[in-house]
């Protein structure tokens, strides 16, 4: 596990922007071209006309400028692959882009795959056979790419192609019939040798069966996989070359749990021939390594990353998020306390289940998103504004029901969540629940290091990682419920519980506040506006409820109000506006060391005119983020020595999915914020930066400053 930290640690990604495609049409006619500020963007084809029926290749030709590149279906360590958005008559099919091999390019300690110069990204199309010669076919297409030097900048396009149709084989165009044929005939093929990968903790070796390559004319080889993360794409490919065998190694990337999905990629061989070097590409599709799953982990690491789990769970329960939750659950003690061991034993045994089931699926579904490609960490679900939402809502109904605004099964032991309307052991279940949910926004000390390696382990061993975490969190209540000897140092039970219960309400409506900020800066203030809607709907609700709960007749139709009020409130955040843009911290009225939003060309551009780094990974939704700013990150000391150092101060601001973030997060063995990254000036002797603990304080960052 050391050595797989070690390795993310040397690994570093930079920006992924999102690019978006603007749909225009140009006017009908020839071929026409969109001129961008950098890149000129064409469609050209390999025929001058089209037959009914028969399919033909197109291409977005990009002529990029000197010293700028655009990037290939995997980009490598940085950028964003070109795409193409159709809009085609009816019949007509377009296939996805047919890259051609990329090639290497450097940026620092990174390395990116794409093109430079000029490249045609080959589609081919597929018309119906019901066109009719003298007729003529249009295609519309939305052409959106990242073009990079030291900077990146987004553009987009929109290209359109007009050709005639006619009766016969069509003849190749005569401008670009020739470059076509080029182009199409260099496209990566099938490997026709059989190709097998295996795996170790640090490497990963392709082996091609390639009988009939001459070792002495192997002058390169170099393997580009589709799947981002498999390898580190900056270190060397180490090639050796046999009558047999070509065999390449490369270091293991972030993802280590792709080795246990099947390889794709393009294995580009270069030949050394009389007339000089050849370049051949060919597609490569090997089986997952069957020992990848057993080489990801071993029982030492799983047992170690398990304890470390198990610790981080239970510090979770002194965490902020946490203890609105766990006070209802302490009261609710008292209540137990008096009606035995038996009952005690199984509303702890109903908490502990409602913590495990709830990570189970938590857990479950994290990997899942992650097994598809997409980049998420651990509190995933708090970027999504309408999970945000619900959990107010919830938290607020569970605030009422302490405040003695509603009732909530017949006692406290009933307030576990909306979901326990009766009291009992559904109550303590869906407590557990709640408590799960509530803590994904805190990191403890411990849990970086487990949740980031259970991140990288085969499905049922990163389960099991998480099934620990929730068991240090559900530990303490389970182990008082389990010995019921000290329940006679508790006080008797009697009216100073329902005054306890009211002022536990207190912290239960500030996470609520807490929760509505957090959607403020998601969804801007429409969105804000409909969730302040939905609390007083919610409110309306419950106290229509709590009047008619006992009645009986007309009240029936009050209820169905009630219901519908909050089904309207739990609609209204589909209203919201979309994410606002992140803004510098003047105009968000905050105090404390200026800053800038991060980017991974940001670091390297500051880096490289004399200034040190720190980069804070941080979430509005993260209470472990928010202490550490207000505890480390704002005081005059911390200031002054940013200030006395010349350190730039970057945000990475993970409130809202962020893919890019992620992948950064990955590379340090993390999923999930906060993390503290610290890098010197470049020309400082170190290129890695120091990674500050989760939990900060002035002096941890201070001497850190000290250390530049």
């Amino acid at each position: 596990m050391a050595g797989t930290m070690k390795r993310l640690c040397e690994y570093l990604t930079a920006s992924l922007v999102v690019l978006g495609t603007l749909v225009l049409a140009s006017p009908a006619g020839a071929a026409t071209s969109s001129n961008s500020p950098l890149v000129h963007v064409e469609l050209v084809s390999d025929v001058a006309s089209v037959q009914p029926g028969a399919p033909f290749w197109v291409a977005l030709r990009q002529r990029i400028p000197p010293g700028w590149h655009t990037y290939w279906a995997n980009p490598g360590d940085s950028g964003e692959p070109t795409r193409l958005e159709w809009t085609l008559p009816s019949g007509v099919t377009a296939r996805e882009i047919s890259w051609p091999a990329p090639e290497r390019i450097p940026l620092g300690p990174a390395v990116s795959y794409g093109y430079s110069g000029e490249v045609l990204l080959p589609v081919r199309i597929d018309p119906p056979a019901e066109l009719r010669p003298g007729d003529t076919l249009t295609l519309h297409a939305a052409a959106a790419w990242l073009v990079c030097e030291k900077e990146c900048i987004p553009e987009e396009g929109a290209v359109e192609l007009t050709l005639p149709v006619a009766a016969g084989r069509p003849a190749p165009d005569r401008r670009w019939g020739d470059t076509m044929a080029r182009t199409l005939a260099a496209l990566p093929r099938p490997s026709p040798w059989p190709v097998t990968v295996s795996a170790t903790a640090t490497t990963i070796t392709l082996t091609v069966a390639a009988t009939g390559l001459q070792p002495a004319r192997i002058q390169d080889a170099w393997f580009y996989p589709l799947e981002w993360g498999l390898i580190t794409y900056a270190a060397p490919q180490a090639l050796a070359v046999s009558p047999q065998n070509l065999t390449l190694s490369a270091a293991r990337g972030p993802l280590a749990d792709a080795v246990t999905r099947p390889v794709e990629g393009v294995l580009v061989i270069t030949e050394r021939l009389d007339a000089g070097p050849v370049r051949q590409a060919f597609v490569v599709r090997a089986p997952a390594p069957a020992a990848a799953a057993a080489a990801a982990w071993s029982w030492p690491t799983l047992l170690a990353a398990m304890a470390l789990a198990l610790l981080g769970g239970l510090v979770l329960n002194l965490m902020p998020c946490v203890l609105p939750v766990l006070s209802v659950k302490a009261l609710s003690l008292v209540a137990h306390g008096s009606r035995g061991p038996a009952v005690m034993r199984r509303h702890g045994l109903a908490y502990t289940s409602g913590v495990l089931i709830c990570f189970a699926i938590v857990a479950g579904g994290l990997i899942g998103f992650r097994a598809a490609g997409e980049q998420v960490g651990w509190g995933f679900q708090l970027q999504s504004p309408l999970f945000v939402t619900l959990l107010a809502y919830v938290l607020f109904v569970m605030a009422l029901a302490l405040s003695g605004a509603v009732t909530i099964g017949g006692d406290v032991t009933g307030v576990g969540s909306t979901l326990a309307v009766r009291s009992g052991y559904t109550g303590s279940f869906f407590t557990g629940a709640l408590a799960t949910l509530v803590a994904t926004p805190c990191t403890a000390p411990f849990m970086a290091t487990a949740v980031g390696y259970a991140l990288t382990q085969p499905g049922p061993v990163a389960l099991v990682v998480f099934e620990a975490l929730g068991l240090g969190l559900a530990l303490p209540y389970l182990a008082l419920s389990l010995a019921p000897g000290w329940a006679r140092l508790l006080p008797r039970p009697g009216p100073w519980m329902q005054r306890l219960q009211q002022v536990l309400a207190f912290p239960m409506y500030a996470t609520v506040a807490w929760l509505v900020w957090v959607l403020s800066l998601q969804v801007g203030p429409a969105g804000l506006a409909a969730c302040l809607a939905g609390l007083v709907l919610v409110g309306l609700g419950v106290w229509l409820y709590e009047t008619t709960r006992h009645s009986v007749g007309g009240a029936r139709g009050i209820r169905a109000v009630a219901a519908l009020s909050v089904l309207i409130a739990v609609s209204l955040p589909a209203l919201g506006d979309p994410p606002s843009p992140r803004v510098a911290p003047a105009e968000r009225g905050e105090t404390g060391i200026p800053w800038e939003p991060y980017t991974p060309e940001r670091v390297t551009e500051l880096r490289a005119g004399g200034n040190a780094v720190f980069v804070n990974f941080t979430a509005a939704w993260c209470i472990t983020c928010l202490v550490n700013e207000r505890v480390a990150l704002r005081s005059s000391e911390v200031t002054a020595g940013f200030v006395d150092k010349g350190v730039a101060y970057l945000k990475a601001d993970w409130t809202r999915r962020d893919p890019e973030i992620a992948r950064v997060l990955a590379t340090f063995d993390r999923s999930g914020v906060p993390l503290y990254l610290l890098y010197p000036a470049n020309g400082a002797g170190a290129e890695r930066p120091h990674v500050l603990p989760q939990i900060l304080t002035e002096r941890i960052v201070l001497e850190a400053l000290q250390r530049l």
